[in-house]
């Protein structure tokens, strides 16, 4: 099957046949904890769930954030095909300046246990809306200074306290909620 790979130390997008069996993406970054993103339309998209905690380095296809290296597998329902997204689109795609804030963020995260697309459920009136950390980091990124500088000085007290971090970003995301309504 013909996949891509994106290397995020040096940006490279490079094609490659693979022998899809139950085993090969856990292979592919010799771990069992695997993140599965669908940004692209007939595409899957999967990193390395530990790649925070291992410190990889971010950078983004579109608005969706990723930490480390990738595998873009094509798809067609729960089917898995070749890829028919083209080096050259996908690299069109990649945005490798990340800013301040999530280099930050990502930084103090890093001893944590956090994994960036696990999802917690926060309310807003009686609607349950299914959030994670990406969309926290997200939302905090377009705020304005002070903001930013908020959650960041609280997130640094959060973890000296020794709290669970999930627990912060529902706070933080409730906020968000709140503030937005």
């Amino acid at each position: 099957m013909q996949v891509l790979t994106i290397n995020s130390e040096s940006f490279t997008i490079e094609a490659q046949d693979m022998q899809m069996q139950a085993n090969s993406i856990y292979s592919f970054f010799d771990s069992i904890l695997i993140d599965e993103l669908e940004v692209l339309n007939k595409h899957g998209i999967y990193t390395d769930a530990n790649a925070l905690s291992n410190g990889k380095k971010a950078y983004f296809i579109g608005e969706q954030l990723l930490l480390g290296d990738a595998l873009v597998i094509g798809r067609e329902g729960l089917e898995e095909k070749d890829v028919s997204i083209k080096e050259e689109e996908l690299s069109s795609l990649l945005i490798k300046e990340v800013s301040p804030f999530y280099k930050t963020v990502l930084e103090l995260l890093v001893p944590t246990d956090a994994n960036l697309y696990r999802t917690f459920e926060v309310e807003k009136g009686s609607e349950k809306i299914a959030l994670n950390i990406e969309w926290v980091l997200y939302t905090f990124n377009i705020a304005d200074e002070r903001t930013r500088e908020y959650f960041i000085n609280e997130l640094k007290k959060s973890l000296e306290n020794g709290d669970n971090v999930m627990d912060y970003m529902q706070k933080m995301a409730t906020l968000a909620m709140h503030a937005g309504a």
